[in-house]
């Protein structure tokens, strides 16, 4: 259902007993609130037992669908293109895209999800909070899980854990350093927007993490990653190949059961 929350459009999805203890807020990439395979998500997670939130923290100005081929096409596709097609895609890419992310700043767009975490947390019931991003909304994921937050008056109102599926303009170690609960991250091998030296580098600054060492901020994390799969692949994985379904699927339950581990 579409309602008010927190003073933003928003898609709920609640568990069978309407319990808001188990709450995961998701984070959307650049096509937003409305886009189906996300809300669908969002439906399996209420499943599961989770209030599910989707908040439009692009205050309705998502790019549209359709562009979602030239930023990422599917693996087979893409190994087709020509030069002069890649080339193409690569100038339209920065002639939407560039301004967009200048508009949707951190500057802008984190407060507004800091704002909406804060809110949550006050809906009666809530307990533990959650969040998962995708894309771009995986680093404000990431950023979601930093303590003390950066809005005035929002310290100690973060989130318990924090789940983010290829998360996109993510700097490193910067970050990641400074997450200090629960991070799961699921990673494609083909990401054309985090490549293999970053996946290496993420890994290593989250193992650090893990045990400790060298003055590391300490917390549990995970890093997966799914051999074959592109940017976007968590969301928008391809159904025709049975590759990509299989690791839709198993990304889903990646984060489903983070959540379960850390938010009971």
């Amino acid at each position: 259902m579409e309602r008010t929350v927190g003073g933003l459009p928003c898609y709920v999805a609640e568990p069978e007993d309407n319990a808001t203890t188990k709450t995961v807020i998701f984070l959307v990439d650049i096509f937003g609130w409305k886009l189906p395979n996300t809300r669908l998500l969002a439906d399996s997670y209420a499943r599961a037992g989770f209030t599910a939130y989707i908040p439009d923290v692009h205050d309705g100005d998502s790019l549209p669908a359709s562009f979602l081929q030239t930023v990422e096409p599917q693996l087979p596709e893409r190994e087709k293109q020509t030069v002069l097609e890649k080339t193409a895609a690569t100038a339209q890419v920065g002639a939407t895209l560039g301004p967009w992310l200048i508009k949707h700043r951190e500057g802008v767009s984190r407060p507004i999800i800091e704002n909406f975490i804060a809110q949550v947390r006050l809906i009666p019931g809530t307990d533990k909070v959650g969040v998962i991003g995708f894309c771009w909304g995986g680093r404000y994921a990431i950023l979601a899980g930093q303590h003390p937050l950066s809005g005035p008056g929002s310290e100690n109102k973060g989130v318990d854990a924090v789940f983010a599926a290829h998360p996109s303009l993510v700097s490193i170690p910067a970050d990641f350093d400074a997450v200090n609960v629960p991070l799961a991250l699921a990673l494609g091998d083909k990401d054309s927007l985090l490549g293999e030296a970053d996946v290496a580098k993420i890994r290593e600054v989250m193992e650090k993490k893990r045990s400790g060492n060298e003055g590391a901020r300490k917390c549990e994390s995970e890093v997966k990653v799914y051999e074959g799969q592109v940017h976007g692949f968590a969301l928008r994985g391809d159904f025709s190949d049975e590759g990509g379904k299989k690791a839709m699927d198993e990304a889903e339950k990646q984060g489903i059961e983070w959540f379960k581990k850390y938010l009971s």
